[in-house]
């Protein structure tokens, strides 16, 4: 029977995430994570101890006698114990997806274990991912953030909340055609509008990134907030993106912070928090992306087979169709009959 610390790094196995606040390196997220996870996992209590026979030589009280006896007794064997083979557990591989830099905060996903395997495809699928960015008009640095070393100043009393919508239409449809030219599919087709309508576009091999969707959420000049959705992304990148938003305006301006919300099917409802990255709350949260990993695969199974049961019924709908008007002309007096 496996060791219950055993069991509990079997139910590890998986993925999940965390939310990485500002100012703190990723490196150091999982290293707290990894050390707080092997504390919980050795922690776990140990087997009962076995237990082996032993023969003892113990002398006979007959009056002065010099004579020993062999006896049998069960003493507990040190084996297996603890103080001697140290930890279940020394290591544990958790990994990294996507990862954020420093400036920025938000959805972090790991993996634990085999979850490993998982992380990697997440990692290289082109799934989407949400950020909002903080933006503050009237200065450019160097690197596109407020921490920056200033380049420039600008003024911002001409920018209104209808001319940076403008902007960001122009910016989302420029992003929209660049889409379609790396997705790669012919936009002739059926299936390419069925797959445009329901947003399924993507990239095919390697692109730049693209902006998938752009909102603001709030504007009091010189701050503005902005929804994005994009692809393929780096924190640069999204950083770069207000830089041109002041520049499309007539100004300037400079990112002030940068908010990871979703990373593929993970949201900020999911992320754990400091004080939950222990070993039940990861365990629940593991076996709670498991299940909705299965109902998501049950669901389009349930999809794909009821399209094809469509498909069929459409297709000797077309049959039987066909076959009532070629028995009409048959029967007709088309051939003289």
């Amino acid at each position: 029977m496996a060791k219950a610390s055993v069991r509990a790094f079997h139910k590890l196995e998986g993925l999940f995430s965390a939310y990485k606040p500002p100012g703190v390196h990723w490196k150091l997220v999982r290293d707290t994570i990894e050390t707080n996870l092997l504390k919980g996992v050795n922690a776990a209590p140990a087997p009962a101890p076995l237990h082996r026979v032993q023969f003892l030589a113990e002398p006979t009280n007959n009056g002065g006698s010099r004579d020993l006896t062999i006896s049998a007794s069960s003493v507990p064997s040190l084996v297996n114990h603890p103080l001697v083979n140290g930890p279940d557990f020394q290591h544990l591989n958790v990994g990294v997806g996507h990862k954020l830099d420093v400036f920025s905060s938000g959805v972090l996903v790991l993996g634990v274990g085999q979850g490993n395997k998982s992380l990697t495809d997440l990692f290289r699928s082109v799934v989407t991912r949400d950020y909002t960015l903080e933006g503050e008009f009237g200065t450019a640095t160097d690197d596109f953030t407020h921490t920056g070393r200033v380049i420039e100043k600008t003024t911002y009393d001409h920018i209104t909340r209808d001319k940076m919508e403008r902007v960001l239409a122009m910016m989302q449809g420029s992003n929209q055609k660049a889409l379609l030219t790396y997705s790669h599919v012919d936009m002739s087709t059926q299936e390419a509008y069925e797959m445009a309508v329901k947003g399924e576009l993507r990239p095919s091999g390697k692109s730049p990134p693209i902006m998938t969707g752009l909102r603001l959420l709030h504007f009091q000049p010189p701050h503005f907030t902005l929804e994005v959705q994009c692809l393929n992304e780096t924190q640069r990148y999204l950083c770069r993106i207000l830089h041109e938003v002041g520049l499309e305006l007539r100004s300037t301006a400079v990112c002030r912070g940068v908010r990871r919300t979703r990373d593929g099917p993970f949201t900020l409802q999911h992320a754990l928090t400091r004080q939950h990255w222990t070993v039940p709350d990861i365990t629940q949260a593991i076996q709670q992306h498991r299940s909705s990993s299965k109902n998501r695969k049950a669901k389009s199974t349930r999809q794909g087979r009821d399209k094809g049961q469509a498909n069929e019924m459409e297709e000797q709908a077309i049959v039987k169709e066909d076959s009532s008007r070629l028995r009409s002309v048959l029967n007709s007096n088309a051939f003289g009959c």
